[in-house]
């Protein structure tokens, strides 16, 4: 089973490279990579190159990296303007051939080496559509620093109108679900991934399971929490997910939704 990682990036060279890396170093052996870049100019496509078929690898020196085979490679990439990450993100998905697509941000890591191993067994065992697991915020200049703790629980039907919904860099689907039920609305600027887990999970029933363990460390500062303004506009984003879908949520749904983020400082 082809699993295939889509890292979507935007001239983000510091950071770039530790994500390129943690994918590359997974245990995993049948990983189609694939890193969609926006048009950088401050020295990210460069990094990408490293890491590309025609280039000699340099040493994985940090972050558990060190098992490394030194046989892997990006397996294709691209460096074009888009309409910004969820736009960036459906042509990774249109490029994939894998049978599982998952996505790993530039700023972010896999919490281990062997999290697509766990994710494959997981859905090949379970015979599922798609499974997620738990995220933790970290300190952008310190990953091992934990700022938050994401922890999910088991899906239910009727959890998504409690407020719920699962960390969507743990998400991980089968690419026919996305060409049954459709890819990323970038009508949406900020809460698309929402809206997308919406309507596979509690519209369309999608079949999910629940890896109770850490998957994913996200550096803190997602554009969905650098502003008020970028809150305010995701929170609108929110309502209108649950219209375009035509479905209908209790009133308390997104003030849930968002109040649910606060026990998330207070675990570890």
């Amino acid at each position: 089973m082809i699993v295939s990682i889509i890292t979507a990036v935007l001239n983000n060279k510091d950071l770039i490279e530790d994500c390129i890396k943690s994918v590359l170093s997974q245990t995993y052996k049948q990983i189609e990579y694939i890193v969609v870049d926006g048009g950088s100019t401050d020295g990210t496509v460069e990094t990408i190159k490293k890491y590309t078929s025609n280039s000699p690898l340099p040493p994985f020196t940090k972050g558990g990296m060190e098992g490394f085979s030194g046989s892997r490679r990006i397996t294709k990439w691209i460096s074009k303007p888009d309409k910004g990450i969820y736009d960036a993100l459906n042509k990774g998905i249109k490029m994939a051939t894998g049978d599982i697509i998952g996505f790993l941000h530039a700023d972010d890591v896999y919490a281990h080496n062997k999290v697509i191993e766990t994710v494959v067994s997981k859905i090949t065992k379970q015979d599922v559509d798609s499974c997620y697991g738990d995220l933790l915020y970290v300190d952008k200049n310190n990953t091992d620093k934990i700022i938050r703790y994401w922890k999910s629980q088991p899906y239910g039907d009727g959890l998504f109108r409690k407020g719920w919904m699962p960390p969507h860099p743990t998400f991980f689907v089968k690419k026919e679900v996305y060409e049954k039920y459709g890819y990323f609305n970038t009508d949406f600027k900020i809460a698309s991934d929402y809206e997308l887990m919406l309507r596979f999970l509690h519209k369309y029933k999608i079949s999910t399971c629940y890896i109770p363990e850490v998957l994913i460390k996200m550096r803190l500062g997602g554009a969905s929490n650098r502003s008020l303004k970028n809150l305010i506009i995701k929170t609108t984003e929110d309502y209108r997910a649950w219209k375009v879908n035509n479905l209908k949520r209790n009133f308390y749904t997104i003030p849930c939704k968002n109040l649910s983020k606060i026990p998330q400082f207070f675990k570890r």
